[in-house]
């Protein structure tokens, strides 16, 4: 090993320390900005090589902006409001019958909206739902906000900005993505849902009120329905064709974004400026942070490594692949171990039946931890504004009773099928 890949590998782990644990209560993208510039600024990296891995993700950016425009027009136009209000009304005071739809919904979100929508947008609404239903442990509920978001996030590509990552270019059509991720999700959803069930039993007992009324929803809200249900046709769609998703996802967020602004006769700003737009900077950041661990041959000797167990169990290669990359997430966050994972397993050319027990251990396995993905952080951020906290402790005993049942049976299922 060299001094310069000794210094790459520092540098990426301290950028990767300061994302999850947020020093100075800086925001994330500026740790993983500011490794990026040390890369280059020392030298260990070219500035033309730093602009190779930003180009990398060019597809992820175009997919989150889209989304993050969806995911604020229905915000602000009251559709999660609704729709949450819909769902305590039809519990009828039923504590187990709210629980089950909120999860319901929350599954909906993730899965045509992606797992960062259900985070930011659906947990503050879930926690003016209980609010208004007058519920002395809220809780419950919340925590499917940040479970479901991790458990339903491989159901389609879109649901959650890190298949981007992984699969890159070499995204599989939706024709190869169905039968290849619909078995193990559905496992996954259910098995998350049994777990946080069982585990918040006692909270569940309580009463709540019936008087839930349910706002109307506005002429602009159901245009912000109708364009997330027309997105998410063409993006299915362009799955099914093999397309690139960000592209599309791009221009019907702006589309729908520019409909709602005229009909309220609003500048489109009124939605832009309150977009957390810090997340391109981040993503862009990482990908260059993983460009310099290629370059160093740490990213080659992982490929090596996984070619070659492939080739002697493919099964238990997939298996273990999974469980590990799974539990790193909650070491590193899943957004750089999908980048490193995603890239070893284009090097490696490994069997179908492996990438999708990777990519599953990247979506399913931050379920441990709040460190585990940027869902999980954002829905934390979402928590704080709502004067509401959750321990990282206290959220680690529970993710340690809920994703590893769920992450097994979702990794079992796929090396059956594969």
């Amino acid at each position: 090993m060299s001094v310069a890949d000794l210094a790459i590998w520092s540098v990426t782990g301290l950028a990767t320390a300061g994302v999850i644990l947020r020093p100075f209560r800086l925001p994330e993208a500026v740790w993983a900005v500011a490794g990026a510039l040390a890369l280059v600024c020392f030298g260990l990296l070219s500035v033309s090589t730093a602009w190779v891995g930003i180009g990398k993700g060019l597809d992820v950016y175009l997919f989150l902006t889209g989304m993050m425009a969806l995911a604020e027009v229905a915000r602000e136009t009251g559709l999660f409001d609704w729709l949450a209000s819909l769902a305590a009304a039809h519990a009828r005071g039923s504590a187990v019958r709210l629980f089950r739809l909120i999860y319901a919904v929350g599954i909906v979100v993730t899965v045509f909206l992606s797992n960062d929508a259900t985070a930011v947008v659906l947990t503050p609404a879930v926690a003016a739902v209980t609010r208004a239903g007058k519920v002395t442990q809220p809780l419950p509920y919340l925590l499917i906000c940040a479970f479901i978001a991790n458990a339903a996030s491989f159901v389609l590509p879109i649901s959650n900005p890190a298949n981007l990552v992984i699969y890159a270019s070499r995204m599989p059509p939706l024709a190869q993505w169905l039968p290849r991720f619909a078995l193990p999700s559905a496992v996954a959803i259910l098995a998350t849902y049994a777990m946080l069930r069982f585990t918040q039993r006692k909270a569940l007992t309580q009463s709540l009120t019936t008087d839930i009324r349910v706002p109307t929803l506005s002429t602009a809200g159901r245009a912000a329905a109708w364009g997330i249900v027309l997105t998410a046709f063409l993006l299915m769609t362009a799955s099914a064709r093999g397309w690139q998703l960000g592209f599309p996802t791009c221009v019907a967020g702006i589309v729908t974004l520019a409909l709602v602004s005229r009909m309220q006769r609003v500048s489109p700003w009124h939605f832009l400026r309150d977009i957390s737009w810090g997340i391109i900077p981040l993503v862009a950041g990482l990908f260059v942070l993983v460009e310099g661990l290629e370059q160093s041959g740490a990213i080659g000797a992982l490929s090596e490594s996984l070619h070659s167990y492939a080739q002697q169990s493919p099964r238990l290669t997939g298996g273990v692949a999974g469980l590990g990359v799974g539990f790193v997430c909650n070491l590193v966050n899943n957004l750089p171990a999908g980048l490193i994972a995603g890239t070893a397993v284009h090097a490696a050319a490994v069997p179908p039946n492996i990438a999708s027990s990777i990519l599953i251990g990247v979506d399913l396995g931050p379920n441990l931890s709040v460190t585990g993905s940027l869902a999980t952080i954002l829905w934390l951020a979402a928590l704080r504004r709502e004067g509401l906290l959750v321990r990282a402790r206290d959220f680690l005993q529970l993710g340690l009773l809920i994703m590893p049942p769920a992450l097994v049976l979702a990794l079992a299922v796929t090396a059956s099928t594969g």
